[in-house]
């Protein structure tokens, strides 16, 4: 049988195994569906999440209709009458409420999540891309390189997560903004990317570099060594391959965790920026406004709702991802036990 019928009848049996997982399976499907709708939706998100109605909707709890005026929401009443689109829309903007600004909650939250979603995707790519190279090129090496690379990581562990953010930040947000033209907030956020993926490719490479440790001693690493293969093969034709279950699994670890940290850092101010929102300052902004004398729970609990259950979701997808590619961590079937027995020579 070849490499590529393998690969194929591999890739078959752990998409099966996959699929088998309930709760992974409709963590995968409400992601997925998420995703879709905010961003089939981002265009009136982009246009309206800032939309302020101070004399109408300021910190209106939710309701089923709109407690704002079409104009402030597209070019004027007539045309929000006549766009069934835009009219669907006008009446989803008090679903989950306005905030102190008489914002809508709802309209804020969906490209938060986007944001969100892509700081973890980012700093994931990052941690599996460092991490691998990093911990497969000291484990290959060995030696005084080795151990040189991994005391670099542990230093690197040693720093204050919170200081290296802040001190990031300060360097890098003025020579970048002029770089990009000006554009401060897309500084921001690419420092803010750069400091968590920053961090998250630590554990990677403590992770590639045993696992590269294990496959070294193998005996088709030793045969491909005799035949006259470099590191550089090695690695792509032998080491690789066998390390893309390990990677996809610690990387769909790295997004919860991601958006778990860029939630805690805008929570601390030291995130994303306002007019810009992402479901960690939408929760800041709640637990602000909060107040013996008024309860607007709503600016609280939608926020923290949505956080909690897509952290959930993506741990339930990284759960049934490591399920399903670490074959040898299953229980032998009762086929297969039965096939053994059977087959083996009898006395």
């Amino acid at each position: 049988m070849g490499t590529r019928v393998r690969d194929r009848l591999g890739s078959r049996t752990a998409w099966a195994r996959f699929r088998r997982n309930r709760a992974a399976r409709a963590s995968a499907v409400a992601l997925v569906v998420l995703t879709g709708v905010c961003l089939a939706t981002l265009p009136l998100s982009v246009k309206w999440y800032n939309v302020q109605e101070l004399s109408q909707a300021v910190r209106h709890a939710p309701s089923a209709g709109p407690v704002v005026p079409a104009a402030s929401f597209g070019a004027g009443p007539d045309d929000a009458t006549r766009s069934p689109w835009r009219r669907a829309a006008h009446r989803s903007v008090s679903w989950l409420g306005h905030d102190d600004l008489g914002r809508s909650l709802l309209y804020r939250l969906m490209p938060g999540f986007l944001i969100s979603l892509a700081v973890g995707l980012a700093a994931a790519l990052m941690a599996v891309v460092l991490g691998t190279m990093w911990g497969a090129t000291a484990a290959l090496a060995g030696g005084r390189i080795d151990l040189l690379m991994m005391r670099v990581v542990d230093v690197l562990y040693g720093l204050p997560y919170i200081l290296s953010v802040i001190l990031l930040k300060i360097a890098l947000t003025r020579p970048l903004a002029t770089l990009l033209g000006g554009h401060t907030r897309t500084a921001e956020l690419i420092i803010l990317i750069l400091a968590i993926g920053g961090v998250s490719w630590l554990t990677m490479a403590r992770v590639i570099r045993g696992q590269v440790l294990f496959l070294r001693a193998s005996l088709y690493i030793e045969a491909a060594r005799a035949a006259g293969g470099g590191s550089l093969y090695i690695l792509r034709r032998h080491l690789l391959p066998n390390l893309i279950g390990p990677i996809v699994v610690y990387a769909t670890l790295v997004v919860p965790q991601a958006i778990l940290q860029e939630s805690f850092l805008s929570f601390l101010g030291v995130g994303v920026q306002p007019p810009q929102a992402t479901w960690g300052s939408l929760a800041a902004d709640g637990v602000r406004l909060l107040n013996p004398v008024r309860f607007d729970w709503w600016l609280v609990v939608f926020p923290c709702a949505a956080l909690s259950v897509t952290l959930l979701a993506l741990n339930f997808v990284g759960d049934g991802l490591r399920d399903a590619l670490d074959v040898r961590g299953k229980p032998m079937s009762r086929q297969r036990l039965d096939a053994s027995r059977t087959s083996r020579p009898q006395c």
